[in-house]
């Protein structure tokens, strides 16, 4: 008998109403438009920081080294400020810093590079002209030494010449994806 009502009070609970359970059955309009919830995407989790540091102080204890920086145009300006003083911080701990193109990401971290007085730590390796850089960019480039790839090639293209220069001429790369900072030993 106590096997049966536990099996109803099972029964009860699994059909129980929606205040008692908090849960809600979604209204066939919900379900096409929100879908069923079947299907749940699990947020990357951001790293600690704690790791990042780890990872810059491995970095520094193993002496100077060739570091590429790869990011993106487009973003916001804490991240600027926050690349700038990461670039600051390695070159005046006698790092090298390479880098390419002249704005977002790259623009960072040519200027943190300049604010430690050290340009000969610093290149930029373009993947056109400088000419064809967008003019904001063109004042800031100017006051560094530049290597410059085939300016004929588009931009996609002279892009991808310019990252596998980079990629090859460093022994640790800096991706700046949308949660933080991804470094890779090479």
């Amino acid at each position: 008998m106590d096997g049966y009502r536990y099996e109803e009070e099972n029964a009860v609970c699994l059909v129980s109403s929606d205040e008692d359970t908090g849960m809600r059955i979604p209204t066939q309009v919900q379900s096409i438009v929100e879908g069923s919830g079947a299907v749940t995407v699990s947020k990357l989790k951001p790293v600690p920081d704690v790791d990042y540091l780890q990872e810059l102080l491995a970095i520094q204890q193993q002496g100077p080294r060739s570091i590429g920086f790869f990011g993106t145009r487009n973003m916001g300006f804490m991240h600027q400020e926050l690349i700038e003083i990461l670039s600051y911080a390695l070159v005046i701990t006698k790092n090298h810093i390479f880098t390419s193109g002249a704005s977002g990401t790259n623009a960072a971290v040519i200027r943190g590079a300049l604010r430690a007085e050290k340009p000969e730590l610093l290149t930029v390796i373009l993947p056109q002209s400088l000419k064809k850089q967008p003019p904001e960019s063109q004042e800031l480039l100017e006051k560094i030494l530049l290597k410059i790839h085939d300016q004929f090639l588009v931009t996609k293209e002279a892009m991808l010449l310019a990252h596998f220069a980079q990629a090859v001429t460093c022994s640790v790369l800096m991706l700046r994806v949308t949660d933080g900072i991804l470094l890779v030993n090479h």
